[in-house]
């Protein structure tokens, strides 16, 4: 296993400061929850409706369908606002953090791919009770959403029941920003090649190549490791994450959701930077 995957995996110590201060500065649960959702997590792009501008006003995590259609599954972002009837509004804060981390809905059904549980059971108990706290307090709207279809068998489970997971000092730039790239934005998941069970983070991690199809037509990942960054500055990388631009100017394509990345701060993008810059090269 890649040495970068193991700064990923976090040990379990007995549960700190789940709603309370963050390693760099005090800050409450909801608002630690909004940038995340808001930005790097990004929970509104597989689960808010689109419109040909992007997110649709006054539907935010109301659902959407599709978020990725192929061959071997079809499948829809839930409604996860506090509706009782076609969101989360019934389940627990405890139901919902198992939901997201270790993908197991209250009724003991599976959630598949493409959430990125992988990445996701290295959540913080902090940050994701921060998500929880966000995500309770949108707006309920009421609007059913297809069962996603899966034509691939799904796994009985994605690992044992978690435990507690610390949460990663922001004060070790690196570490933070393969958490930020890893657990939170899981971009090297994206950034990666398709292996025979998903991508390639174990052979492979940042090289590029995963294809994905969509009404924008196909887009292929870059490779994020040195090899294909040793020409960018730092600016040029953030510009890349943010906004969406080439160094030359040129747009780059869907599905990255720039608008949320736009939203992360200074400190957060240097993390980023400075993670992929001592990726392997691949």
């Amino acid at each position: 296993m890649s040495t970068n995957i193991t700064t990923f995996k976090l040990r379990f110590f007995p549960l700190l400061l789940v709603f309370g201060i963050s390693n760099a500065h005090s800050e409450t649960a909801l608002e630690r929850g909004t940038y995340l959702v808001q930005s790097i997590v990004a929970c509104g792009n597989c689960h808010t409706p689109k419109g040909p501008d992007g997110d649709l006003p006054d539907k935010e995590l109301a659902g959407m369908a599709p978020v990725e259609a192929n061959a071997m599954w079809t499948a829809n972002g839930s409604n996860i606002t506090p509706d009782k009837e076609t969101g989360i509004g019934r389940w627990t804060e405890e139901e919902l953090t198992v939901a997201i981390r270790e993908g197991l809905r209250p009724d003991g059904s599976i959630i598949g791919q493409p959430m990125p549980f992988k990445f996701y059971r290295q959540l913080s108990d902090e940050d994701v009770a921060a998500i929880v706290s966000y995500v309770r307090q949108v707006p309920a709207i009421n609007n059913p959403v297809p069962e996603s279809q899966y034509h691939v068998p799904l796994p009985p489970s994605y690992g044992p029941p978690l435990g507690e997971v610390p949460a990663v000092s922001r004060e070790d730039q690196v570490a933070y920003g393969a958490y930020l790239a890893g657990p939170l934005g899981h971009c090297v998941e994206c950034h990666s090649p398709m292996g025979p069970t998903g991508p390639d983070i174990e052979n492979s991690l940042g090289a590029g190549g995963f294809v994905f199809e969509g009404p924008w037509g196909s887009s292929v990942s870059t490779n994020i490791t040195p090899n294909g960054l040793e020409h960018r500055t730092d600016e040029e990388i953030k510009a890349m994450i943010t906004q969406g631009q080439r160094p030359d100017g040129s747009p780059m394509m869907p599905p990255m959701p720039y608008g949320y990345y736009a939203k992360m701060n200074e400190a957060d993008l240097d993390a980023i930077v400075a993670y992929l810059r001592q990726l392997p090269r691949k």
